[in-house]
């Protein structure tokens, strides 16, 4: 795939970071880094993504007019967001745009409803798509409370009752794919569909070699300076950096200057996603009652495809698509994504 983009990746980090087959992780001593900051301090109130995206990405020019990938529609930024639900006195942002039988598109850790930037235009063409910013990220507030994959829950399955109000197929990335698999359990009568991309979780059996690789990153890599950290989260899960744009930056920069996004971010990595075997992927499939469609980037540094391969065995109403892809196959290879949701 070949695009246009202002963004520059220098060419020792773009090799370093994005090779994958000779380094799935790379060592912190052979990256290039910016000079320090105020950004690399770990606390409570600093734990922000403020500059720190930058420390991988040299963001140049305007963020808002790169060019698109190549012959895809790009949803328009806003820096302002979209639309806005009240839920639980909370303010959520949402996308919604097209006619026709709705899909809900939820993003990953740390992303928003922008990280569906290339498949909302092309999808909105047939049917009607939403796309949700979690509690805490995005354009959605920043709320001091205790995070775990139930609140977001909640929060998509009322979501569905009092936006959506329809029978309806969900779509979740990341972190994203395990809230869309918890909310189908929890709403069967109007959730009919479900698809999966590079889903977080884990399975009950702590021997499982993708449980154990998962918890490896976030015990070596996720608690470390978060200049290292946010650098691999942006930059390494894209195996194809040319959609590592401005754009992309922006999205994930701008929510970051809440001024609570920094508790806000430090409760869920040290609190939430170092404390997921409360709830398992096999406990919740198992519970499961639509259809499942795993699109899966087969290049993922942190679940690969026997991810994958596990969630199929264990839930035979499921179909697999392979993709050359990354962690974030929809952004990284749209077409093909975009493709396989359609059929």
């Amino acid at each position: 795939m070949s695009s246009s983009s202002s963004c520059g990746v220098s060419p020792s980090v773009r090799t370093e970071i994005l090779n994958p087959i000779s380094s799935r992780f790379f060592a912190p001593s052979r990256i290039n880094f910016q000079p320090r900051s105020k950004c690399e301090m770990i606390n409570r109130r600093g734990f922000a993504l403020k500059g720190i995206v930058a420390s991988g990405v040299s963001v140049m020019g305007s963020s808002l007019t790169s060019e698109p990938v190549q012959g895809v529609e790009r949803l328009p930024f806003k820096p302002d967001g979209y639309n806005f639900w009240t839920w639980r006195g909370r303010k959520i942002h949402y996308v919604v745009q097209g006619e026709g039988f709705p899909i809900v598109l939820i993003h990953g850790f740390g992303a928003s409803a922008f990280h569906w930037r290339y498949n909302i235009p092309e999808l909105a063409k047939n049917y009607k798509v939403y796309a949700i910013d979690l509690l805490g990220f995005g354009w959605s507030e920043k709320a001091i409370i205790e995070y775990d994959a139930m609140i977001w829950r909640d929060q998509v399955v009322d979501f569905l009752k009092e936006i959506v109000k329809e029978p309806t197929v969900l779509v979740g990335n990341s972190l994203g794919g395990f809230t869309a698999l918890v909310a189908a359990v929890g709403l069967p009568e109007q959730v009919v569909g479900l698809a999966l991309l590079n889903s977080a979780g884990q399975f009950g059996d702590s021997k499982a070699k993708t449980t154990e690789s998962e918890e490896t990153f976030l015990q070596k890599f996720v608690l470390k300076p978060l200049k290292e950290v946010f650098q691999r989260v942006v930059l390494q899960v894209y195996i194809n950096t040319s959609n590592v744009d401005d754009y992309l930056v922006e999205s994930i920069k701008m929510p970051a200057d809440d001024p609570n996004a920094g508790e806000v971010y430090y409760r869920l990595m040290t609190r939430f996603m170092l404390n997921q075997t409360e709830y398992t992927l096999d406990s919740f499939l198992s519970k499961l009652t639509c259809p499942l469609l795993l699109l899966w980037g087969d290049l993922d540094p942190w679940v690969g495809p026997a991810k994958a391969n596990r969630i199929k065995e264990f839930y035979p109403n499921t179909t697999l698509v392979n993709l050359k892809a990354g962690h974030c196959p929809h952004d990284e290879v749209p077409e093909l994504a975009n493709k396989a949701l359609v059929d």
